[in-house]
């Protein structure tokens, strides 16, 4: 039996129709990876979904009985709750009062106290306490901490801390709309596991083709409003699709050439003629209006590069470069030599210094100790620059084109319009200030600007952000025909494995390895950047910066510039005596757990009741920190 089911599911926006007629039904254990392109209403069916869109025609049918969860594609931005609070939200009303006793828990003015006591009779009678340890229970699991604020976590442990909202309802079917984002390499490999183990059904938006292919069970594919489905992997599906492609062109050829004849018939008939062959004429008009409502297959992009001059042969030489930000390495005598026609990919966790890298490469920062040399006739076009350049205020032609109606490329005239209807921009978009586009149009705009500028060394920090998988392929095959150099930063192994030709791999402390072949090579030889590189970050603290998150992950491992650090005498014993004193720190608040539990804890004098939840609070704060040693000391 499903858990939930669409039919004939209609929705446009303005006079688009986004889903035309569109049937869906998901079981237990089903694994849905949604594909189609930027716009085409992937995000609008999963609000369909989850109940949050009503369609404007069809049926939506959901068991009763079952949870459905969406996680957003954009990450939490209420950055004045915790990371408790903020998950609550995934238990509605309930959540919300668990919210509030902590708040006032972690008070402990006699008005909040007073308080507390109606709240816990609430809670009591919506078996809050089992939710309040389910909450703890998803935190432990994804290794977040409560008292958090998310104002202080990296983009990466907001997502996680998202994740764990939708995970806290504990729902059937589970939405994720672009879950990789702003994941390491590291993070995303858990996020497969975690999709892989889930129980119930999983509907997922995501343009990263090995995270599809490892994850999902079926594939569907929304086109012209019509939802294909494939029960099948992500590569099966690619094979099928084509067969099925060149089986609808062979049909449609064979009856415009039928259509074509009768066209022909009709004009060339007499009235008589038609007259006696009125069944025939019919046909005709049947066929004209069946071609009148065929879907015209999407234009592909044509996007294409503004090539330079070659540079030199040599394009940049390190040679024992080192970096640091205060007391911290960055990078650690390090010595390569980058040639042209390069396409190199750089690869490491969120915060190891993969952006400080490139600005020593083009020579934007000066090194400590070594030299950089940079090649000879360089023309450098760097994507990331330019997302600062973009004005939200101004439509396209203004922000790629400059206003001009023509500009030049590769010595062709072009106009504006005829230039961006290339990277797949329809008038109406075009003529649209930016503030209005989705991700991955601002994502194609970035790219059209940026081709725009005669280069020899391409440099792209996470260009496949937002892209759908069309748009990744075709620029795949522009940078394999580019002829000059490509540095590229990316989490997307897919796309790595298809543009790179070697690697620069920084597992953190200042090391980097210079690895030749795809990251699937460097794989199969062992490589891997072994656990998340996301840095959460003290409540103390302000949002750190990459080089702030290296310190912060290297004194939370105990490492200096990658090394194990020997542990003193005094540390040692420490470290023998902490598992007996941790035990003994899980019974006590385990006991202090119970004791403010209690129907009648309430019923002391305020003074009473607000000794315990000190004593409580210690208590915590003692686990945490002895646990935080243990994982210092161990290293």
């Amino acid at each position: 039996m499903p858990l939930i089911r669409l039919n004939q599911i209609e929705f446009s926006i303005g006079t688009q129709m986004l889903l035309d007629k569109v049937s869906l039904s998901l079981e237990k254990g089903d694994r849905l990876g949604l594909l189609g392109r930027n716009g085409a209403g992937k995000s609008t069916l999963l609000r369909i979904l989850s109940g949050e869109l009503l369609p404007e025609d069809g049926e939506r049918w959901v068991d009763p009985n079952i949870q459905v969860t969406r996680l957003e594609q954009a990450l939490p931005d209420n950055l004045d709750l915790t990371t408790y609070e903020y998950v609550a939200t995934g238990l509605a009303e309930v959540g919300a009062l668990l919210s509030r006793y902590h708040s006032l828990a972690a008070d402990g003015s006699a008005d909040a106290l007073n308080q507390l006591s109606d709240i816990q009779e609430q809670l009591e009678h919506a078996d809050g306490w089992s939710l309040d340890q389910r909450i703890a229970r998803v935190l432990d699991q994804l290794d977040l901490t409560a008292t958090d604020p998310l104002s202080v976590l990296s983009g990466g442990w907001r997502r996680r801390v998202a994740l764990a909202r939708a995970l806290v309802s504990e729902p059937d079917v589970l939405l994720l709309d672009e879950p990789t984002n702003h994941l390491d390499i590291p993070s995303i490999d858990w996020l497969e596991q975690q999709v892989q183990q889930f129980g119930g059904a999983i509907v997922l938006i995501t343009h990263d083709r090995r995270f599809l292919q490892r994850a999902c069970t079926h594939i569907g594919e929304l086109d012209r409003g019509h939802l294909a489905l494939w029960e099948c992997d992500y590569e099966r599906f690619l094979f099928l699709r084509d067969q099925q492609a060149a089986a609808e062109q062979r049909a449609d050829a064979l009856f415009d050439k039928k259509l074509a004849q009768e066209e022909t018939w009709i004009r060339q008939g007499i009235k008589a003629r038609r007259t006696r062959n009125e069944g025939r004429v019919r046909a005709l008009e049947s066929m004209r209006d069946e071609r009148s409502q065929r879907r015209a297959a999407q234009g592909k992009g044509q996007f294409r590069l503004e090539e330079a001059a070659r540079s030199g042969k040599r394009v940049v030489e390190l040679e024992q470069v080192s970096f640091r930000y205060g007391e911290e390495t960055i990078v650690d005598n390090f010595s390569t030599i980058i040639q042209r026609g390069d396409r190199i990919g750089i690869v490491g966790g969120n915060g190891v210094g993969k952006s400080t890298l490139i600005k020593l490469l083009l020579g934007e920062l000066s090194p400590n100790e070594g030299q950089v040399s940079l090649g000879t006739k360089l023309e450098v076009a760097y994507s990331d620059q330019l997302r600062g350049e973009l004005d939200p205020e101004k439509d396209l032609i203004d922000n790629v084109c400059g206003g001009q109606q023509f500009i030049e490329i590769n010595g062709q005239r072009r106009h504006a319009i005829s230039y961006l209807s290339d990277f797949l921009f329809t008038p109406e978009r075009i003529r649209t200030p930016v503030k209005a586009l989705s991700g991955g149009e601002i994502n194609r705009a970035i790219l059209a600007r940026l081709f725009t500028r005669a280069a020899n060394l391409l440099v792209l920090d996470e260009p496949t952000n937002d892209l759908d998988i069309e748009t990744l392929e075709l620029l795949e095959e522009i940078l394999l025909d580019f002829k000059g150099t490509v540095l590229l930063v990316s989490h997307d192994r897919h796309f790595m494995d298809r543009v790179v030709t070697s690697l620069l791999v920084m597992p953190g402390g200042g090391n980097i390895e210079d690895q030749a072949g795809s990251y699937s090579d460097w794989e199969a030889r062992g490589g891997q950047i072994s656990g998340s590189s996301l840095i959460k970050k003290s409540p103390t603290q302000a949002p750190l910066s990459e080089p702030d998150a290296q310190v912060a992950a290297q004194k939370s491992t105990g490492t200096v510039s990658g090394k194990q650090r020997k542990l003193s005498y005094q540390e040692q014993r420490e470290l023998k005596g902490l598992p007996a004193q941790i035990e003994a720190l899980e019974q006590q608040h385990a006991a202090l757990l119970i004791t403010i539990s209690a129907p009648d804890f309430y019923d002391q004098t305020p003074e009473q009741v607000a000794m315990t939840l000190t004593t409580v609070t210690e208590s915590e704060q003692a686990l945490d920190h002895a646990l935080e040693r243990l994982v210092t000391l161990e290293g």
